[in-house]
């Protein structure tokens, strides 16, 4: 730690519930990685035309407003870390949250943000932050809800990572085997497909069906198992559409991890009303990986 060029970990907030559990969460990855964690808040208002300025009075209640919601910030990110060390810097913004934190993630390790934002400008802002971050970030995004999942029921359940069978998914099943090693829980490896042509294949149909995705995701696997030995891997396959399968295997989950973009079932996944769904539907921490 104290390396300034190291990777870090920037968390948004803005006083809202789903940040401050953001927060929390970051910090307890940050703290697991031995990286740093930026912790940031935007007090930029939305759509203020270029032809109408603040008075400095305003200006310094919003700054002040800004620091309010950091010095909470760090207040929970410390309490979460447990003791842990951590190396934290704030940072108070007057710009536009999504496009400086689409270019900040080409050097950050990970971006996590809230679901839902608070206030007459802010309401909103974090998920529609999170929609913006999941499809055109550089980095890794966790997406935290009400629930950051760190009570002692949900630290001991499994990291959850949907395998759709392409080289999209790998850097997904990567960063999901490192989470597991790194909070010494087990690793749920779910893939599913579905007969998409309609037509209703006889029971010797399926099963070869069957035998061609099993192969499929064993191939993916393949190797992580020597690389960490210490994670217990449960390979889950279904007939099913991967949106659904994933929710109701995130139940048991305390992150689920998924790639950006994927083929076939998986392939819109993180593109339209799929993304949404699962942003929005899912309670435990979704962390959405892009393709190096």
């Amino acid at each position: 730690m104290g390396n300034s060029s190291a990777p870090q970990i920037i968390a948004a907030v803005d006083g809202s519930a789903s940040s401050y559990q953001a927060v929390a969460w970051a910090a307890v990855d940050a703290a697991l990685h031995h990286c740093r964690l930026r912790i940031v808040t935007s007090v930029a208002i939305p759509d203020f035309g270029p032809d109408r300025t603040l008075a400095e009075s305003d200006i310094e209640w919003l700054r002040r407003n800004g620091e309010r919601i950091l010095a909470e910030a760090t207040l929970v990110a410390h309490q979460a870390a447990l003791g842990e060390e951590l190396e934290l810097a704030t940072e108070v913004m007057f710009v536009s949250i999504i496009p400086t934190l689409i270019l900040r993630s080409a050097r950050a390790r990970m971006l996590v943000v809230g679901t839902s934002g608070v206030g007459a400008f802010q309401r909103g802002l974090l998920g529609s932050v999170g929609t913006a971050l999941t499809h055109h970030a550089h980095c890794p995004v966790a997406v935290i809800h009400e629930n950051s999942a760190l009570d002692p029921v949900s630290v001991g359940k499994p990291v959850l990572v949907g395998v759709d069978g392409s080289e999209n998914s790998v850097p997904a099943i990567e960063l999901a085997f490192e989470e597991a090693s790194r909070r010494e829980v087990g690793l749920t490896a779910l893939h599913t497909w579905s007969d998409a042509s309609g037509i209703d294949l006889p029971h010797s149909g399926w099963e070869a069906a069957r035998e061609s995705e099993q192969t499929r995701l064993a191939e993916h696997m393949a190797g992580y198992r020597d690389r960490y030995p210490d994670v217990p891997v449960l390979r889950i396959l279904k007939l099913d559409k991967p949106v659904r399968a994933l929710l109701d295997a995130s139940a048991n989950a305390q992150l689920l991890v998924v790639g950006s973009h994927g083929r076939g079932g998986f392939a819109s996944m993180m593109l339209g009303s799929t993304s949404k769904a699962l942003l929005h539907t899912v309670e435990c921490p979704m962390i959405v990986v892009h393709k190096a």
